[in-house]
């Protein structure tokens, strides 16, 4: 498993999402969004496994502008460019992603 958690410093999902990794023993790489975004690679590979609106934390400073966009690729492109306003934690294994904390997905991952 190559498992990657992007997420909050102050998100409790996050927190929870590291330590459900940790209790078990498996090694994971944590990077926070706010000081080092995902790479135009890492998002799309994440936009391709969970979908676009999963992504989107309506509750982000800023998110309701996303509502107003014609174009799903407008919408992706403002995420991209604005990480803050998207739903933590994002937890990575290869081509899987999940969004927000959710250990019963995880734990069939191997």
């Amino acid at each position: 498993m190559n498992i990657q958690i992007f997420g909050k410093s102050k998100c409790f999902d996050t927190k929870k999402a590291e330590r459900y990794f940790k209790e078990r023993g498996i090694r994971y790489q944590y990077t926070d969004l706010k000081r080092k975004p995902m790479s135009r690679g890492e998002f799309q590979s994440v936009v391709a496994a969970v979908g676009l609106q999963s992504m989107i934390d309506e509750k982000a400073s800023g998110a309701e502008v996303l509502r107003y966009l014609a174009y799903e690729k407008d919408v992706e492109e403002k995420l991209f460019e604005n990480q803050g306003m998207l739903k933590t934690p994002i937890v990575r294994n290869g081509k899987k992603a999940t969004v927000a904390y959710v250990p019963e997905v995880w734990k069939d991952w191997d």
